[in-house]
């Protein structure tokens, strides 16, 4: 691995409409860029982070710890700002390096390990969505409607081998938009890959940290001889499992109800009744994912989720990081957004005396304007 993560933060942000420039300011619980730095360092795929910023912005950056990362001070333009990283790497002779804007706080693990792979074989790989909404473009004396499904829009991080990219840099004189631009301007290949809907670039101000609400879900089911036990989408083996309509999961049962309850919707009962036979026996991932789809259309996203499973057995511990694995691909955040804890009730009640397994959760969320 030589791989080196180049964050771009000397911007000013100025449609942001912010005391200070945006990257700094406050974020899902931390400064935005920090999202990045962060996200860097867990992949585990970089041998080091470099963060370019104006010198003026150090005094930003105070409760950043530094022993993590390296300072660079950025230029005028973008183009000036990533050469100036790239220069400053010239020494260590990355062999690969992924540029990235510090207004893209939301972009996950999953990502950065597809670029990863898919830079193996090319020499520059971006990821890209395609357009939701009905594009024209206005011509000389007419409108012309676009075809959206041939359109790209391009995301970060970028990622290229060095050398190409610290070439084309520094012969470059035009001001530019993103790196990708240098390679296709200059009759490089390119490999696209599918990038993610939620990682969008910060451009106005639409998140507030006092847009988080909070919801709480509870679920209990009997256990039964010779049913399926299910427990945060994970198939557990077990001579007893639980009685339900659906497949019987408590876990997901009470985050998807905390879920409902923060975003201010119905809850799972009405929203999947169990007199409805098409709900008989199916698996609550599926109820989950329909809500987590649902909500998205409603600008929520998922902020922390903290669960607690009460049951006698099975031993919570043995099983909780796979439940925390599968939580996180359907509620699209970080494991690490996720906890799970075992409790008994202490052979008190129908769960203390093995009959039940309970769970409550509490799910915060945030909300786009």
């Amino acid at each position: 691995m030589n791989n080196t993560f180049i964050i771009l933060a000397a911007g000013s942000g100025s449609r942001y409409k912010s005391k200070i420039p945006k990257q700094f300011t406050q974020y899902k619980g931390k400064m935005m860029l920090e999202h990045s730095i962060y996200k860097a360092i867990d992949s585990k795929l970089f041998n080091r982070v470099i963060l370019v910023i104006k010198k003026s912005q150090k005094k930003y950056i105070s409760s950043i710890d530094k022993s993590i990362i390296k300072i660079v001070y950025g230029g005028k333009q973008r183009k000036d700002s990533s050469l100036k990283a790239l220069k400053f790497l010239k020494k260590f002779n990355p062999k690969n390096v992924f540029i990235h804007d510090a207004a893209r706080p939301d972009f996950s693990l999953g990502l950065l390990k597809k670029l990863n792979s898919n830079l193996i074989k090319n020499n520059s790989v971006i990821p890209f969505t395609t357009p939701s909404n009905s594009l024209k473009i206005k011509m000389k004396n007419y409108i012309k409607n676009l075809d959206r499904s041939s359109i790209y829009e391009t995301q970060t991080p970028q990622c290229f081998r060095y050398k190409l990219i610290y070439d084309l840099s520094i012969i470059n004189k035009k001001r530019i938009t993103d790196e990708s631009s240098l390679l296709i301007s200059s009759g490089y290949k390119v490999k696209f890959v599918k990038g993610e809907n939620f990682n969008k670039k910060m451009t106005y101000n639409t998140f507030k940290d006092g847009n988080i609400l909070f919801g709480i879900g509870f679920d209990v089911h009997r256990l039964v001889k010779g049913e399926k036990l299910f427990l945060g989408g994970l198939k557990i083996n077990s001579d007893y499992g639980t009685l339900g309509h659906s497949d019987g999961d408590p876990v997901l049962h009470s985050l998807t109800d905390s879920i409902l309850g923060a975003c201010g919707m119905k809850d799972i009962g009405e929203k999947f009744s169990n007199s409805n036979k098409k709900y008989k026996n199916i698996r609550s991932t599926i109820l989950l994912k329909k809500v987590i789809d649902e909500i998205y259309l409603k600008n929520y996203r998922i902020n922390n989720i903290d669960i607690n499973i009460i049951a006698e057995k099975p031993k919570i511990k043995n099983y909780k990081d796979r439940m925390r694995f599968i939580i996180s691909k359907i509620c699209k955040i970080e494991k690490s957004r996720i906890n799970i804890k075992g409790k008994t009730a202490e052979k008190l009640g129908i769960i203390g005396k093995e009959l039940a397994i309970g769970c409550e959760c509490i799910t915060s969320v945030f909300k786009y304007d």
